[in-house]
């Protein structure tokens, strides 16, 4: 009779995962792989009003791409994969577009793009029936996940509505239901109150007063008289909601409501993906390798670039190709997951390409709290609890 002991089990334990282990080496190591990624940016015109303290470094998005390759590329040393990132920047929408044509035919099919939603549906259509991955990871409009939906476009940037809805359930958890809505004149401004109005129909908020800020004033000086009078309404309320994308006036709100409320929305308490007082899960490590490389804190454009190059790489150490359609293919699965520093794996929706995550509530110095709120369900995963369900959204990408 053969009797193994746990001793000899052990030894042939060890033996076949070292086996295994030198397969795995040995294939990878049979066939190194390369992979070009493109970041193409197009310079926005600037928005008057708005404060040069507000502006974004102009390398925001590029440094975290950089980063991720970095991130990558220690991974892939060891797996013979290689990966390398260009930067391109446009300020004229022709210049733009042809770019991509031109790395297209030099064999580019993976690109990073920080750009507004007309040139993004531009680039959906020249990419119809191409084998390449657009990554979208600076335009939140929610037509892009609604609409007009882009089946060649992923994104890495939560959408206005995830971002309410964030913020709704907030305040449903806290019983903050009487909401005062203030909206800047510009027309993403009105896009965004819209956002709003609808995560508190959503959620069961009631707004009980809505006013437009179109005030040409200098609110550095006249702040305090001007905000408390434009805030006075007949009912109560318990917060304000600010939209105001470019943030010409929102900032100027907190502490100067005619009632003493907290601000939410483009000041006060924010919905974002990334901010440099996220610590948690591993996120730490990661704040401070951006310090090192970038010599300033990561910001949200930052993050939704380094998810973009992450889960192409992600999908590269997976396969071990550099196929595009098989990349394509795999991150629009089921089977894709990226850890993000977030506590749980990321996916993207089949139905909008829009890729699932939890959003930290914070204010400029702090970590208030995250979404989705504890209690929320969902049949599938909380997440979807923020943004377009695929019952609400129109695209039926995946149907």
């Amino acid at each position: 009779m053969f009797v193994v002991t746990r001793a000899k089990f052990k030894k042939y334990l060890v033996k076949s995962i070292g086996f295994c282990l030198w397969l795995f080496s040995v294939n990878a190591l049979s066939s190194p792989i390369t992979l070009d990624i493109s970041y193409v940016k197009l310079v926005k015109a600037p928005v008057a009003g708005t404060s040069n303290f507000f502006k974004k470094p102009d390398d925001s998005g590029f440094q975290g791409a950089k980063l991720a390759v970095s991130d990558s590329n220690t991974t892939g040393k060891f797996l013979q994969q290689h990966f390398s990132l260009s930067y391109f920047v446009a300020t004229k929408t022709p210049q733009f577009l042809d770019h991509f044509e031109g790395q297209y035919q030099q064999g580019r099919r993976i690109f990073i793009i920080d750009a507004p939603l007309a040139q993004l549906v531009q680039l959906d259509r020249w990419a119809k029936n191409k084998s390449v991955l657009l990554f979208n990871i600076s335009e939140t409009a929610d037509e892009l996940r609604d609409s007009q939906c882009l089946s060649s476009v992923l994104h890495t940037i939560p959408s206005d509505a995830m971002k309410s809805d964030a913020l709704a359930q907030w305040l449903l958890y806290r019983r903050m239901n009487k909401v005062l809505l203030i909206q800047g004149s510009k027309d993403e401004d009105v896009l965004l109150a819209n956002s709003f109005k609808r995560s508190a129909k959503r959620f069961g908020l009631k707004i009980i007063d809505e006013k437009q800020w179109d005030f040409n004033t200098d609110l550095r000086r006249s702040a305090q008289q001007e905000i408390p009078l434009f805030t006075q309404t007949v009912k109560d309320y318990d917060v304000v909601y600010a939209a105001d994308k470019s943030k010409s006036f929102a900032e100027f709100l907190p502490f100067n409501t005619y009632l003493p409320r907290p601000v939410i929305g483009s000041a006060g308490l924010e919905a974002l993906a990334w901010h440099s007082v996220i610590e948690q899960w591993g996120a730490t490590q990661l704040q401070n390798r951006f310090i090192d490389m970038a010599d300033r804190k990561m910001n949200e454009l930052d993050f939704s670039a380094y998810l973009a190059v992450r889960s192409v790489a992600e999908s590269v150490h997976k396969l071990h190709t550099n196929k595009s359609n098989e990349l394509i293919a795999y991150i629009n699965s089921v089977d894709f997951e990226l850890a993000a520093y977030k506590g749980r794996k990321l996916s993207f929706r089949p139905w909008s390409r829009q890729l699932r995550m939890p959003l930290a509530l914070v204010h400029p110095h702090a970590l208030v709290s995250q979404s989705p709120q504890p209690g929320m369900l969902h049949p599938i995963t909380e997440l979807d609890t923020l943004g377009f369900d695929a019952q609400e959204s129109q695209c039926e990408l995946s149907r």
